[in-house]
């Protein structure tokens, strides 16, 4: 079972106001983005958040054409601005060490970890809050990263904290704080791709500010978000299953190998041919050393010990010259274990004209180096 898929189809239910039943009770959506706007016009009053052109009163009132699905009458489309307040935040410059080492958490985009955000590592003082561009975002804030490897990256604050230039910040006015949390993780992807690609993909405020949400009366928002956490609970415990099962499979595998090779796995026959003449068959010169003490204590009775170069040809790979190198012609050419499967190596478009050293069909290939001891077996020379 693939539960990262099946947590995925939980949040896209979610959104798509499949997940629980709508309560034709609830008070609708429209109603609570009313109640939204009044609560951004009041702190743009008081002026404690600055009007935007996206937030001028003529578009207090938008027609969404063009929207990416069809949600339940009682829904609403809206934008992440319409919903919150989002900034991001600064550096404070390194040269000033005057700014780093106090009491406020300064969080970077690698401290988010799509959940909880209840330790970050790093702290800048009062006058870097006083004398830069970071901001303070107070407990709840929901965070997105903007730039590079951990776009789309979310976290929530569980106390106040600034953050880099790279990281934007949510406090929303009057929604479901966890609502947003799980429709931002269900459009991960979307903000990766909103990214452009590139060495150094990034999202801008502005383009988070202006994307479609779909919005439910804040009571379904509110069993929606219960319904989400009962189902993770129980992906949670499949994946803690498969994790137990896969460690005994692993176990068992090698306790069982380790039977094996202790003469303890089968029962032993007395009328099969002692392993001494089997080794004088493969190797008459081997030593064998089968009535020694150690011999005793490692094997059942008709075993004997004997080193790998006493029963194998062992053969060092060796690079051929680079020029030899080519995609068509000469005998098949390996390096490492790119390209061992479970048992067999897989055959590859690469060739050498000028061959140094041949493992020979049906040998098995060993890893000498990272990660060391690693087996396939050939069907083929190369």
């Amino acid at each position: 079972m693939n539960t990262k898929k099946l947590r995925q189809k939980i949040l896209d239910l979610a959104i798509h106001g499949k997940l629980v039943p709508q309560d034709p009770n609830d008070e609708p959506a429209s109603v609570l983005l009313e109640r939204i706007r009044a609560e951004k016009e009041r702190l743009i009053k008081e002026g404690k958040i600055k009007r935007s052109r996206k937030t001028a009163k003529t578009s207090d009132t938008p027609h969404y054409e063009n929207v990416p699905f069809e949600v339940p009458e009682n829904w609403e489309w809206t934008t992440l601005g319409e919903i919150g307040t989002w900034q991001s935040g600064a550096t404070p410059s390194r040269l000033r060490k005057d700014y780093y080492g106090g009491n406020i958490p300064w969080l970077k985009t690698g401290d988010l970890n799509d959940g909880l955000i209840t330790d970050i590592p790093d702290f800048i003082t009062q006058k870097a809050l006083e004398e830069t561009s970071v901001k303070l975002n107070p407990i709840g804030s929901i965070l997105i990263a903007m730039y590079g490897a951990t776009i789309g990256k979310i976290g929530i604050l569980t106390f106040p904290a600034t953050t880099n230039q790279a990281c934007c910040a949510c406090s929303d006015y009057k929604i479901e704080q966890m609502y947003l949390f799980y429709f931002l993780l269900a459009n991960k992807k979307v903000f990766i791709a909103m990214g452009g690609g590139g060495a150094q993909p990034n999202i801008s405020k502005e383009k988070i500010a202006v994307t479609f949400m779909p919005l439910p009366p804040l009571t379904e928002q509110q069993r929606i978000v219960v319904e989400i956490e009962r189902w993770f609970k129980l992906i949670d415990a499949i994946d803690q299953s498969k994790a137990h099962l896969q460690t005994t499979i692993t176990q068992t595998k090698s306790k069982i190998l380790d039977l094996a090779i202790h003469g303890k796995l089968v029962p032993q026959d007395p009328n099969d041919e002692p392993a001494s003449e089997l080794l004088k068959r493969i190797n008459p010169k081997a030593e064998i050393a089968c009535d020694n003490e150690h011999s005793r204590k490692l094997h059942s009775k008709g075993w004997v010990q004997c080193i790998l170069n006493d029963v194998f040809t062992i053969i060092m790979g060796q690079s051929p010259d680079g020029n030899s190198i080519n995609e068509k012609n000469g005998i098949e050419f390996h390096q490492g274990k790119l390209f061992f499967s479970s048992e067999e190596t897989i055959k590859i478009s690469f060739y050498t004209t000028s061959p140094i050293k041949i493992a020979k069909p049906n040998s098995l290939v060993l890893c000498v180096r990272a990660p060391v001891g690693d087996i396939n077996t050939l069907d083929r020379k190369f």
